[in-house]
């Protein structure tokens, strides 16, 4: 997501949030449900309840009282034909909202959005934009230790051992770097100790993964049976793959390194659980 997409997501959801007074009359930051149904892209609210209630049961789930961030309240809107009638809306704090975009659609754009937005208390566009593209590294490296789990049980059911798999991934990824084997990118990259995906680029996890994906799906398509037929078919795919890469001038193993990704892993876990100390409380009975 580019920087000025993220200023007008930004613009628009800094339109929507209130400010109440707390039991102690400091200011605290409140939005409503029905308000942040629309910024979500949620086009009916019977389908965005559905994602409150996930939210609140994972409130329960942390021994956290739902009544502290979510209040429902009810409230008067106008209809088109100019009469008004009573609905149903929840009053939320930041951690409430938090909570619902971790459980919303993750498909939509706005909802990874969210994710960030309410989880950098600032919510400066720039630290915004960088949660995004932790985020985003996460998810990659997340779908490529799923697609590795799933080549090592496909090629395991077809004659292939723990250290087959081993070879195999090692040939593709020697394939992928234009000749340079695995430790042989570790030492280019400065690595220690670690896989060497954890300090790989996002880009560059996901090359290694469309290439597991595609080795995934024509072994079990081709029926593919021993480590020589399948090494031939991931070293194939991860040169598919640099070729790719090749004809937008982009070489994998010129690439610079990214942080150790159990770094970020870390720093994003304990961003989470400032959110909810960070986040004033509903006051009491406030409707």
């Amino acid at each position: 997501m580019d920087i000025q997409k993220i200023q007008k997501y930004k613009s628009t959801f800094d339109l929507i949030v209130k400010e109440i007074k707390d039991d102690d009359g400091r200011n605290i930051e409140v939005w409503y449900a029905r308000e942040l149904q629309e910024v979500l892209g949620y086009a009916r609210w019977e389908n965005f309840v559905g994602a409150i209630g996930r939210a609140m049961e994972s409130c329960r789930t942390l021994g956290i009282d739902v009544d502290d961030h979510f209040r429902e309240v009810t409230k008067m809107v106008q209809l088109g034909s100019g009469s008004v009638r009573e609905v149903h809306d929840f009053m939320l704090t930041r951690y409430a909202c938090y909570l619902i975009a971790q459980n919303g659609d993750p498909k939509k754009e706005e909802i990874a959005f969210a994710q960030s937005y309410f989880a950098v208390q600032t919510r400066k566009a720039e630290l915004i934009e960088e949660r995004l593209n932790e985020i985003a590294r996460l998810s990659t490296r997340d779908r490529l230790r799923a697609s590795e789990k799933q080549l090592s049980k496909n090629i395991y059911e077809r004659g292939v051992d723990d250290r087959g798999f081993g070879r195999i991934r090692s040939k593709g990824d020697q394939a992928l770097f234009g000749g340079l084997s695995t430790e042989q990118m570790k030492h280019r990259l400065g690595i220690k100790s670690g896989a060497l995906a954890d300090h790989l680029p996002t880009l560059t996890i996901a090359a290694k993964n469309l290439a597991t994906e595609m080795t995934n799906y024509n072994v079990e398509q081709k029926d593919l049976y021993g480590e020589q037929s399948i090494a031939a078919e991931h070293v194939q795919n991860n040169r598919s793959v640099r070729s790719m890469l090749g004809q937008r001038g982009i070489k994998p193993e010129e690439l610079p390194p990214a942080e150790d990704i159990k770094k970020v892993e870390r720093r994003v876990a304990k961003d989470e659980k400032e959110i909810l100390r960070e986040t004033k409380k509903l006051p009491k009975g406030k409707r």
